[in-house]
């Protein structure tokens, strides 16, 4: 008898990936979709589809997680015992317990590339619109109010003032991995200083080839860049990374910018901030407790707010889809995949 092709469950239909490829990866693998759209519904309905279909061997989570959220023992343990794997196509995994995962011997990966350029594309729209205060720009002119020879009306405009050229500034890149990358080499056309700081340091090659100069701490970064842009990953070493501390070290009327994850920011810290003008203004497509987030940010003319739209574009879903496709089929031809979270820790 040929081996069982192993069973692998999608939460949800993977939309994005391609008939084409679904139907090639069905050839060695026998698929499945959980078409569960909540919490409640997963819960109820994954052991009915192991009842019916029979033991899962890797499981997949598409984008889109708030309504499953967190991903825990309660949620996930009726792929117990035959589940090696679970994907996620997301690049974040704080709504992941794995350190149950690991204690059950499965295999976390989450995707490493597939958001990468268009969380960095967020950046620098994030970073343009802080320095040209361009949200305050566009309520001015909506209200008809446009600047002094501007051209059209000339009633006075509200909270404008002429911004900074890019051209010669420091950006502080918090975080170098895939995201942080493209953001280097993207921050290229605008002529801006490129710093960061990582947990690894690149390698010589790399910095060149990013024309990016490393900071040994956290503070060094922060003391010496006209602008930061948090691109690291929510754990407990990240959780409230800046802080009233941090701020402090910043230089007096820096420019700030979150497509990370809320938390990585205190926010009661940034407040104070913002309105101390230690922060100039604040690029923010991640708040906490989104989405009932602190709706003192919506009120205030140098905050520019996007919804967590980042990774939010055809390409990255449908690469995020493929990435989590393909970390399953790596690990089963030969034990290792693309981006383990917890390998390691499993040896």
């Amino acid at each position: 008898m040929p081996p069982a092709k192993p069973h692998v469950v999608c939460l949800g239909e993977p939309k994005y990936i391609g008939a084409d490829y679904l139907s090639k990866f069905s050839k060695t693998h026998s698929f499945s979709v959980l078409a569960a759209t909540d919490r409640a519904t997963t819960i109820a309905e994954l052991p009915t589809l192991v009842a019916s279909k029979g033991p899962i061997d890797a499981f997949i989570i598409r984008m889109g997680t708030p309504p499953y959220q967190p991903f825990d023992a309660e949620l996930l343990s009726a792929l117990q015992p035959s589940c090696k794997i679970i994907t996620s196509a997301s690049a974040g995994f704080n709504e992941f317990d794995v350190n149950w995962m690991s204690e059950q011997g499965i295999v976390f990966f989450n995707s490493v590339d597939a958001v990468g350029e268009a969380t960095a594309d967020m950046a620098i729209f994030l970073l343009l619109t802080v320095l040209r205060n361009t949200s305050n720009a566009e309520k001015s002119v909506r209200s008809g109010a446009w600047r002094a020879g501007g051209g059209g009306a000339l009633s006075p405009a509200r909270d404008l003032s002429m911004g900074p050229n890019p051209t010669g500034m420091t950006l502080g890149i918090v975080g170098m991995g895939a995201i942080g990358k493209y953001l280097a080499r993207k921050s290229a056309v605008f002529n801006l200083k490129i710093r960061y700081y990582n947990r690894n340091r690149l390698t010589v090659a790399e910095e060149t080839k990013y024309n990016a100069t490393y900071c040994c701490s956290l503070s060094e970064l922060l003391s010496t860049s006209d602008i930061v842009s948090l691109n690291c990953p929510l754990n407990e070493q990240t959780t409230n990374l800046i802080s009233t501390a941090e701020f402090a070290l910043m230089k007096d009327g820096a420019f700030l910018s979150n497509t990370a994850r809320g938390a990585v920011i205190d926010e009661a810290a940034l407040r104070e901030a913002l309105t101390s003008g230690k922060v100039a203004r604040a690029g923010l497509d991640v708040l906490c407790n989104e989405p009932d987030v602190d709706p003192w940010f919506f009120e205030q003319h140098n905050v520019i707010l996007q919804p967590h739209l980042s990774e939010l574009t055809d390409v990255s879903f449908r690469k995020a889809e493929r990435e989590c496709f393909e970390n399953i089929r790596a690990y089963f031809e030969t034990g290792k995949a693309n981006s383990s979270v917890n390998l390691s820790s499993l040896k």
